[in-house]
C-alpha cells in the first residue's frame, strides 16, 4: 500500500465530489482523506514561507500513484504531490465516511536543515521529539509522514508532513492547545520544552502551518 499526499493552492475546488472518489477507486485508491482550510478553522493561526495551502488530499492506493495524481491534477488547480511513508503515534478517532472530525487538524509542512542528514533528522524527529510532542500538547491524533519522493515536477523540496488533532477549543484557548489545565506556569514549561525540541531538527523555522477540517472516506 502506497500513501500519497497532495497539497492544493486555490479556492473553490470540488475535492469532496463523489465522482472524483469513484474515479480514484477505479485506479486502486482504497482510502481518501481531505484536510481543508475552511470556515470552522477560520480563526486559527496559519503561516509559512511556502505558497498558502488551502487543502490537502491523502490517498492510500494499491494502484499506480502517477495515475491517481494525474486525476487530481486534472482539476486545473495548482497542486503538488509526494509519496510518503507514514507513522501513526496517536491513531485519530474513527468517524463515519464524510463526517467532519470534531477537531482542529493542524498540518505542518517541514523542511530538513541544510547540513543535517536524513538519518539524523529522522532519528531526532521520530525517537527524541515524538514523545515530547505528545507530552507537551493536547493532541488526540498524531500522524507523521516522511517524504520519500516528489511526484509533480514543481513540488517544493520538503522533508515531512505532520498532522496533529487538537480539541476545537484550542482555536481560542492556548491552555486547551497545550493541555496545561489553565496553569500558566505549566503552560510556559510545556512551550519551552516543545520549542527546544523542535529546534533540534529545524522545525522551528521554514515551517508551513495549515489549520484544517478533516474528512475521511473508505473506498472499499
Amino acid at each position: 500500500m502506497t500513501k500519497l499526499i497532495l497539497a492544493f493552492h486555490g479556492a473553490d475546488l470540488a475535492l469532496d465530489d463523489p465522482a472524483l472518489r469513484a474515479r480514484l477507486a477505479e485506479l486502486g485508491v482504497t482510502r481518501f482523506q481531505l484536510n481543508v482550510d475552511d470556515e470552522p478553522v477560520a480563526g486559527a493561526l496559519r503561516f509559512g514561507p511556502g505558497a498558502p495551502i488551502t487543502a490537502l488530499v491523502s490517498l492510500w492506493t494499491d494502484g499506480d500513484p502517477e495515475a491517481a495524481v494525474a486525476v487530481l491534477s486534472d482539476l486545473e488547480a495548482d497542486v503538488h504531490a509526494w509519496r510518503v511513508t507514514e507513522r501513526r503515534p496517536i491513531e485519530p478517532p474513527a468517524v463515519a465516511d464524510g463526517e467532519r472530525t470534531d477537531a482542529l487538524a493542524n498540518v505542518a509542512v517541514l523542511r530538513r536543515p541544510e547540513g543535517m542528514t536524513i538519518e539524523e533528522y529522522q532519528q531526532i524527529w521520530f525517537e527524541d521529539h515524538t514523545p515530547i510532542a505528545i507530552e507537551t500538547q493536547n493532541t488526540f491524533g498524531y500522524i507523521q509522514n516522511a517524504v520519500e519522493e516528489a511526484l509533480t515536477p514543481d513540488s517544493p523540496e520538503i522533508s515531512a508532513i505532520v498532522e496533529e488533532l487538537f480539541p476545537m477549543a484550542a482555536l481560542t484557548d492556548i491552555h486547551e492547545f497545550y493541555g496545561s489545565g489553565g496553569d500558566d506556569e505549566e503552560l510556559s514549561r510545556r512551550m519551552t520544552v516543545l520549542m527546544t525540541s523542535v529546534a533540534r531538527f529545524g522545525a522551528d523555522q521554514g515551517l508551513d502551518l495549515v489549520p484544517t477540517s478533516r474528512y475521511v472516506w473508505e473506498l472499499v
